[in-house]
């Protein structure tokens, strides 16, 4: 059903549609909008024009209603996101990080920004961590981070969003807020604007969408981070120059560390899914064609990777162990990589990439590119990763010259992981995939898989 209200957007969708949509009956769907409005994440939004009878009252989703946070932790960089229910950017930041400083060093780190981010997309308000039903989460406190410099008002590597889709206004001002649950004191946290007007002739409500201050919910931080890894259990396995984060329950730690449920995925995998996701085919060109799309999304930047979609799902393997395409070897000879091979197609790449010759590293790559289309069957390639980005054409021209099926830069933007990491979180709500959680889990399923 929230499906079916995202999907119909600010135009809003009847009770009669919603029955017939789901399959169940108008009782039914009347019980469950109640309690939806009753939680503010859905609002009536005026009548609808009937060839018979009354008008229908017709309700639409409240984005503002509840969040979820991304991240993507990169070898060298930490970029945190904040989306709304609609899927829509609100909140940024972007700063340097190390990798390999050590895991107790790098939860901290992740923590203090996630918190960093929350207080300066600031103010007012309480946010309540965890599931969409109404009730007290059972997670811990979160601890207060400070970062340090900045400017007046904002906190270091802090952007205003200025992603795809309407601005959801200004980081500071009045409205409903997002605060961890149980965080002692009065700290200032993200506040966002409450629900657009009403049309101009609104039906009565009886449940109006939350007042300014009404605690609106974080329900999760979904994390990307390099393979490989296992979702399933939130566990990172030799991460390629990495191995110190073999067996570190990362998902678990952060989950402890911020008091929000959290979900883990290899960045690739989180990418492809928020590509799949995609919506606004006209825009972006990226929605799923049907249910049988396929596509594989090639990452390059500090190393090379791929996210699968195939058949309309995204493929993980048995084992999250899919998409370790950096890692085919295709010289004998060639270079040192760091998973212990030689000639990998990672370390080709990135050797050409130090070199300065963009145009190898691009045949180089339109070589594995090709051979995971004659693997696969896959309908068409998807390019992204920072090295890409910085000269897009030189990669999908030379990439393209090696594939025989469609090439593109992925229209995700810069931060094309780390909104895929969030969609970890907000895409369960929807029913439109699958996560596993650490616990507390949204709705309240410790351990358990949410379809």
């Amino acid at each position: 059903m929230l499906e079916l209200l995202r999907v119909a957007g600010e135009a809003g969708i009847s009770r009669l549609e919603l029955a017939e949509g789901t399959g169940l009956t108008p009782q039914a769907v009347s019980k469950i909008t109640a309690r939806l409005r009753a939680s503010g994440l859905v609002a009536e939004a005026g009548y609808r024009a009937s060839t018979g009878g009354k008008p229908r009252t017709v309700l639409r989703l409240v984005p503002p209603a509840a969040h979820a946070v991304g991240l993507h932790l990169d070898r060298d960089e930490l970029t945190v996101v904040l989306l709304d229910l609609a899927g829509v950017l609100v909140g940024r930041r972007v700063v340097p990080l190390d990798l390999g400083a050590g895991a107790d060093a790098v939860v901290e780190a992740v923590a203090v920004e996630v918190e960093s981010l929350l207080t300066a997309s600031e103010s007012g308000g309480a946010l309540s961590a965890g599931p969409l039903s109404a009730g007290q989460s059972s997670a811990g406190p979160l601890s207060a981070g400070q970062s340090s410099g900045g400017q007046p008002g904002s906190a270091p590597g802090h952007e205003p969003a200025a992603g795809p889709g309407p601005a959801r206004g200004p980081a500071t001002g009045t409205g409903p807020g997002l605060r961890p649950a149980a965080v002692p004191g009065p700290a200032p946290w993200l506040a966002v604007p409450g629900p657009a007007p009403l049309t101009a002739e609104p039906a009565p409500d009886t449940h109006p969408a939350p007042n300014p201050g009404t605690s609106h919910r974080v329900l999760g931080v979904g994390v990307a981070m390099p393979g490989p890894l296992d979702h399933t259990s939130g566990v990172p396995h030799r991460v390629t120059g990495f191995p110190q984060w073999d067996g570190f329950p990362l998902r678990d730690a952060l989950a402890e560390r911020l008091g929000l449920p959290v979900a883990l995925d290899k960045d690739t995998n989180a990418a492809a899914l928020g590509l799949a996701l995609q919506t606004n085919a006209a825009a972006l060109g990226l929605a799923l064609q049907g249910s049988g799309d396929s596509f594989a999304y090639l990452h390059l930047g500090t190393g090379l990777g791929a996210g699968l979609v195939l058949g309309g799902g995204l493929y993980r393997g048995a084992r999250t162990g899919a998409g370790e395409f950096g890692h085919q070897v295709v010289q004998l000879d060639g270079p040192s990589c760091g998973c212990g091979r030689r000639g990998c197609i990672e370390a080709l790449c990135l050797a050409a990439v130090a070199d300065g010759d963009l145009a190898a590293a691009a045949r180089i790559l339109g070589v594995g590119a090709a051979n995971l289309v004659e693997l696969l069957d896959i309908d068409r390639v998807l390019l992204g990763g920072r090295v890409v980005e910085a000269a897009a054409g030189t990669f999908v021209r030379g990439v393209g010259e090696q594939a025989s099926v469609p090439v593109e830069l992925a229209n995700g933007g810069p931060h094309t992981v780390a909104q895929g990491a969030a969609q970890l979180v907000l895409a369960p709500v929807f029913g439109r995939a699958e996560a596993t959680f650490s616990s507390p889990l949204p709705p309240s399923r410790t351990g358990q898989k949410i379809r």
